[in-house]
């Protein structure tokens, strides 16, 4: 943290390249998380709803209360990790104070939706299909921004990489602050 915030980032290339192979590795699970998800279903709701409620048809079981608890317990401390991670960089680009604060809520939202969803699915109703399918593509899009703006902030080469909440666009008592 100490390179960053002196300004030691852009001349420090061992953390650039740190941070672009982590960058590398997210985008990995990335491609992986969406090859994962398109073989099990698809984008339409009725293949969500066929995945986690069961289709007589295709002879597959809904998804068991164990099951979903056990990809719950990982990805909820996988997506954690991650997050922190991707996220904490978010303070050390030469952004704006408000989108920041954006591009550090709305991946956690996202992991949240997309997680929960799964269980809105099984035990509330084929209607939270949109849902799992809606928090799917809000948290690929929001990992996608995160490693694009990652890499973006080593080859940037600014000298003025942390501008933390202080900027003054600021305003934690804005009615218009992004966060709930």
């Amino acid at each position: 943290m100490r390179f960053v915030v002196t300004g030691e980032w852009s001349r420090n290339r061992l953390l650039q390249v740190i941070v672009l192979l982590y960058a590398v590795y997210v985008g990995l699970l990335w491609a992986t998380n969406a090859a994962l998800y398109f073989n099990k279903m698809s984008l339409a709701p009725s293949s969500v709803v066929a995945y986690y409620l069961g289709d007589p048809e295709q002879f597959t079981s809904p998804r068991t209360y164990q099951g979903l608890l056990e990809v719950s317990h990982f990805h909820l401390f996988a997506f954690g990790m991650l997050l922190l991670v991707m996220t904490h960089l978010m303070l050390f680009v030469p952004l704006s104070g408000r989108l920041k604060a954006w591009l550090i809520s709305v991946p956690f939202f996202a992991g949240l939706l997309d997680e929960g969803a799964s269980w809105m699915v099984r035990y509330g109703g084929e209607s939270f299909a949109v849902v799992k399918v809606a928090g799917f593509l809000l948290l690929q899009t929001s990992l996608a921004v995160l490693i694009v703006v990652s890499v973006w902030s080593v080859f940037s080469g600014s000298q003025e990489n942390y501008q933390g909440f202080e900027d003054e666009d600021w305003d934690l008592d804005d009615e218009e602050s992004p966060l709930p």
